[in-house]
């Protein structure tokens, strides 16, 4: 089984504190998790001791990401470029990049227009249409929630 980092295990526990009330079932090798959120309050089973007992970040160490307030409205004649599920948007493919795209560009259908981060396994997001960025309303590095708009794309 890969060891858990601490970081793993903060990402994991911002990820189920996003979600609202859910139940959420979570294996890891060994690791079994079982978190119930909402309702008459939150349960969890405990983590196993090493994951449990990591050692506190270092001072100097980069502070979480920002969280993004859910935006969910999406002008007319607008396209939405979403988050598929809760994690965090990356505007450019490493840190100190050019971004993918800037507000005024002109980009087509396939086009990436941004990553997509989940517990360290990035997906790139296409722009699903042609037309010009009308507008980018998430912070880049921002916690996001599922389905919210992170690209706007005026159609052609």
């Amino acid at each position: 089984m890969a060891d858990l980092t601490q970081e793993d295990v903060q990402t994991i526990l911002k990820i189920l504190d996003e979600m609202g009330d859910r139940d959420v079932h979570l294996e890891i090798g060994e690791l079994k998790l079982h978190v119930t959120h909402g309702g008459d309050g939150s349960r969890a089973a405990p983590l196993p001791p090493a994951a449990a007992e990591a050692p506190p970040l270092p001072a100097g160490d980069a502070a979480p990401p920002p969280r993004s307030r859910a935006v969910s409205e999406v002008p007319p004649g607008h396209v939405a470029v979403r988050a598929p599920t809760i994690g965090t948007f990356y505007r450019a493919p490493s840190p100190g990049a050019r971004p993918f795209v800037e507000v005024g560009d002109a980009v087509g259908a396939d086009d990436t227009v941004c990553l997509f981060e989940v517990m360290k396994l990035f997906s790139s997001l296409k722009a699903g249409a042609a037309g010009v960025v009308a507008a980018i309303p998430v912070a880049n590095e921002s916690l996001v929630e599922q389905d919210q708009p992170l690209i706007l794309i005026k159609p052609r």
